[in-house]
């Protein structure tokens, strides 16, 4: 009985067309989405932990709560458009952007 092995693909079938660059575009919006979904949401929980009891008459654990799941919230929605951006480079600026802007509120009454 003669091994069974697959019949070779074609040179223009699909994986094979799947250049370096492609994939690399597809690793840096999946790292984008993981990573820069993450701080983003860190940053909304955090700045929402410190600024939302002066703005508004809640406690402060009220507060980080409130804050938490607003970052769950905002964790999926940077990972879908991660993903739904035409580039990589947009993906990564959509959520390192938000994410170091208010990490900077955070840290600035520190700082001063």
């Amino acid at each position: 009985m003669p091994p069974i092995t697959s019949a070779p693909r074609p040179a223009g079938s699909v994986i094979a067309a799947l250049s370096w660059r492609y994939r690399l575009a597809v690793f840096s919006r999946a790292a984008a989405a993981l990573l820069g979904g993450y701080l983003l949401a860190a940053a909304v929980a955090a700045a929402t932990a410190v600024y939302l009891p002066v703005l508004a008459p809640i406690t402060r654990n009220e507060a980080t709560v409130g804050g938490t799941m607003l970052a769950y919230l905002l964790y999926a929605i940077a990972f879908m458009a991660a993903f739904a951006c035409l580039s990589a480079w947009r993906a990564w600026m959509y959520t390192l952007g938000p994410a170091l802007l208010l990490a900077a509120l955070v840290w600035l009454p520190r700082w001063l």
